[in-house]
């Protein structure tokens, strides 16, 4: 069984991280710590070791070198029933949202809750009706995924990923596919979840107007190494030539932002600096 970690716990931190695919080395001496609340962006071309990252930092590898430790836990010295309780804490949202077809909408959402703990159903759909109209999907309870677009799916599999209030969220290109306008609802979604629920946010990304729009850090991965680490205000000045020309693309422009139910609970709070 897995402890709750302390107030000060950081809910992510990489020791020097190792890792091959047979004779490939495909990441080596990656190391950092997230503060809890953060939304951290990771960055890097294709192939770079970004979704090896990814994988290795919710235990689906084991490092060939250091250590990862998930809010508290070294996932290295878990067994298969104290990483499937530690998951609960965890929020995952997929690139292709990874939605059930065959179940509607509030099924798909309440499923976390309903696989996972001892939650009467009744109130697990009451939870992920929440959850919904918190992404505004409130109307859509019970469409079927097939019927939904692209930014609706997303949205949808957002609600799911944070039905079971994560301490940590872990985004796998959240914004690829999408239309400027809904990549920006999206965005402003996340930030809405970070500042409600206190949630760690970790961004797989290439998508530069989110990173922009969001992130409070970034880690530049190139070759397999940690390249860079810092704000986004630090990335845009920075010398390197990869990390230079990955910012040197054009921004969106910003999208008028959509109410949401916690709008009507009171005023967003500001971003800390």
């Amino acid at each position: 069984m897995t402890c709750q970690p302390s107030q000060g716990t950081p809910p992510l931190v990489v020791d020097d991280l190792g890792a091959r695919y047979g004779d490939k080395t495909v990441l080596q001496h990656i190391s950092f710590t997230l503060r809890p609340q953060q939304i951290c962006a990771v960055l890097g071309t294709s192939g770079c070791g970004k979704s090896t990252l990814l994988k290795h930092a919710v235990g689906l590898l084991t490092p060939t070198d250091g250590e990862v430790r998930l809010l508290g836990q070294n996932l290295g010295t878990l067994d298969a029933a104290g990483h499937q309780l530690l998951m609960r804490r965890v929020g995952l949202l997929f690139q292709n949202g990874a939605l059930m077809h065959s179940l509607p909408v509030i099924d798909n959402v309440a499923l976390p809750l309903l696989a996972a703990q001892d939650v009467p159903k009744s109130i697990a759909y009451d939870i992920a009706q929440l959850k919904l109209q918190m992404v505004n999907m409130g109307h859509a309870s019970y469409a079927m995924p097939n019927t939904l677009s692209g930014g609706m799916k997303k949205r949808v599999a957002l609600a799911r990923a944070m039905v079971q209030d994560p301490q940590i969220l872990f985004c796998d290109e959240p914004s690829a596919g999408l239309d400027p306008v809904m990549a920006a609802e999206l965005d402003d979604l996340i930030l809405d979840m970070r500042d409600r629920m206190g949630t760690t946010i970790v961004l797989v990304t290439h998508e530069l107007p989110s990173i922009i729009a969001i992130a409070d850090r970034v880690l530049m991965l190139h070759e397999g190494t940690l390249l860079a680490d810092g704000p986004v205000s630090a990335m845009q000045q920075h010398a390197h030539p990869a990390i230079r020309s990955f910012f040197a693309r054009a921004k969106r422009p910003k999208a008028a932002r959509t109410p949401n139910l916690w709008d009507t609970l009171g005023q967003r709070p500001s971003r800390e600096a």
